[in-house]
Order: structure tokens, then C-alpha cells, then sequence
């Protein structure tokens, strides 16, 4: 791209008389591209998240600050702020809109725009959803990654019942502000706790203040474990759930390492590093020139287990050995 210039001149006196300098001054540079990123809950609890997302971007050659910019909007768990915020990137003119924090943000993204290509990251079917036409080729504004931490909802059922087998019943945590994925998680996972025998028990919470009573009442009922349910604003409060676990000395498996890592039992989900590489990668060849409709939604298929021993000992539970066997990691 040719560079613009401006011509201005310096006059300036030398031995008694007047001389005419011409001055050449570059325009001033266009401005860096604009991502904008759609938070459905709060900042904290997703730094690993951000580091996956913008070493995505890197791999396209772009690093914020130096090739682009990005504009953050988070709901701060309040997901009926989110068409606004959206609605904010649009008036904005970003260049491409990524959302973090599950469908919640996707569905804003998508509903706000039509010409703004969106890059979303999400646990339903996007064509079930109605994000894209279809997953091969999207064939609209949007694209994006779909995780497996939905479709592994059972199989941390399973896993907690492998570590807690007397127990039978059951709590599942879910955030009932997130209707779809509530939807089916509690459809889901109840078939799945017949199927191995128990009872299951669907808690809700939408905000901080709800924990307290729903960790109350696990154990005034005396179920035996909890599955907390996938949902953005409960990974934000990550090592807020963890430390109710350890408190109320409850049994639990969550979605994200960030959970065991801070003293909760298990964790069984997705690669947050893997997904959200994979959207800051796509945002990256979109700035490039790639079009949204012809890039397939991808999956990323990267699931770890992690089981906090040091936390099993001091609930008093043995965690089989095949299961740790199959863990990508054991903190002691």
C-alpha cells in the first residue's frame, strides 16, 4: 500500500537572507484492526483462556498491541446484558467479534450482526442453534469451535460415581439463566443417572450469592457428590466453588483444570488451551482475508482428566487406581 505524504516547508534565515526548506511529513499511519471480545461472564477465571486465545493469534503473526487491538466486553454473569454489549462492538465497527464464555455470548454475537464475521466458542450444535447453515460450510458471518465439554456431562457423572459408589444420589449444579444448555444437560445427564442406578438432584444457581444455600442444602440432604454443570459463570467462579467443595467437604468434578487445580476433586473437559487456540487462530485468518463462510466450524476433541489427590486423602475417599491410571494429570 503506498504511503500518503504531506508536504509542509521550514523557512529559516542564514547569512541575511531567506531560505525555503520543503518538509516531507508522513500522514499518520491507519489505525491497527479491531477484535472485539464478547465476555459472557467476568474476567476472572478465563487468564488461561485469553493466553490460548491470543497465542491463536499469534500463530496468524498478529500479537495485541503491536498488529491489533482488542476491545473487551464482559456481562459480568449477567447474560441479559449481552445484546447491548454486542450491540456495542457493532456501533464500534470491530473488525471481527470473538466470544468467550459459551452460547450465551455466541447467540448475542450472531443476532447483533450479519456483515461483522463473529468467531464463537460454544458447547451446542451450532446448526442446531441456528449459528451457522451448516458446519462444513458455515455460509454466513459467523464460524467458530465447538468443545466436547457438553457431550462429556455423563462421563463426569460416570467418573464420579467410579470415586464415590455408595452414593446413591447424586447433585447436578446448574445455572438455569442459561436455558438451552440447562436444557439439555438436565435432560442428559438424568438418563445417564438411571442408566447407572441413581438419583439425581438438579441444584440452581444464577449468581455468587445462591452458592451458599445450594452447599447448604447438599448437605442437609446428604447427597453424596456433585457435578457441576457446564456453564461460563460457573467457570469464572472456579476457585470460588472449589474452596465450598472443600469447605462442605463434597465430593465434586467440574469441567476445567482451573476447578481441581484450586483444591476441587476432579476435572474431566475440554483443552482450554487447545479450544481457544483454535478461535484466536480463526480470528487471525479472518483479519487475514479469510471468509467466515468458507471456514469449517472445528471441534476440538483434546479432553483431560485431572484428579486432585491431595484433596481425595482429605475427604477420606480412595480414587481407584485405573482412574488415575487414565488421568493426564494427579496433583498431590
Amino acid at each position: 500500500m503506498a504511503t500518503c505524504i504531506r508536504r509542509r516547508e521550514f523557512i529559516f534565515s542564514l547569512g541575511g537572507g531567506m531560505a525555503v526548506i520543503p518538509l516531507v511529513a508522513r500522514a499518520q499511519q491507519p489505525s491497527m484492526p479491531i477484535i472485539g471480545l464478547l465476555g459472557a461472564t467476568k474476567a476472572q477465571g478465563y487468564a488461561a483462556q485469553l493466553a490460548a486465545f491470543r497465542q491463536g493469534l499469534s500463530e496468524a503473526g498478529l500479537v495485541e498491541g503491536r498488529d491489533v487491538t482488542i476491545e473487551y466486553r464482559w456481562a459480568d454473569d449477567q447474560y441479559d446484558r449481552l445484546p447491548a454489549l454486542a450491540a456495542d462492538l457493532v456501533n464500534r465497527r470491530v473488525a471481527v467479534i470473538a466470544t468467550i464464555g459459551g452460547n450465551p455470548a455466541s447467540l448475542a454475537a450472531t443476532a447483533a450482526t450479519t456483515t461483522i464475521p463473529v468467531v464463537f466458542h460454544g458447547s451446542l450444535d451450532p446448526v442446531q442453534t441456528g449459528l451457522v447453515a451448516r458446519l462444513n460450510r458455515p455460509g454466513g458471518n459467523a464460524t467458530g469451535v465447538v468443545t466436547l465439554n457438553l457431550d462429556t456431562g455423563r462421563k463426569r457423572l460416570e467418573i464420579l460415581h467410579e470415586v464415590v459408589p455408595a452414593a446413591t444420589t447424586l447433585g447436578l449444579l446448574l445455572n438455569p439463566t442459561n436455558k438451552i444448555v440447562t436444557e439439555v444437560q438436565s435432560r442428559d445427564l438424568q438418563t445417564a443417572a438411571i442408566a447407572l442406578g441413581l438419583k439425581l438432584r438438579v441444584l440452581n444457581a444464577s449468581a455468587e450469592r445462591d452458592f451458599e444455600d445450594v452447599f447448604a442444602l447438599l448437605k442437609r440432604m446428604q447427597i453424596g457428590g456433585l457435578v457441576i454443570g457446564t456453564d461460563g459463570f460457573f467457570v469464572s467462579q472456579s476457585e470460588t466453588l472449589a474452596a465450598l467443595t472443600v469447605r462442605y467437604a463434597i465430593p465434586a468434578i467440574f469441567q476445567y483444570r482451573a476447578f481441581a487445580a484450586a483444591g476441587g476433586l476432579m476435572s474431566y473437559g475440554g483443552s482450554v488451551t487447545a479450544s481457544y487456540r483454535l478461535s484466536g487462530a480463526y480470528v487471525g485468518r479472518i483479519l487475514k482475508g479469510a471468509k467466515p463462510a468458507d471456514l469449517p466450524v472445528q471441534q476440538s476433541t483434546k479432553v483431560e482428566l485431572i484428579v486432585n489427590l491431595k484433596t481425595a486423602k482429605a475427604l477420606g475417599l480412595t480414587v481407584p487406581m485405573s482412574l488415575l491410571a487414565r488421568a493426564d494429570e494427579v496433583i498431590e
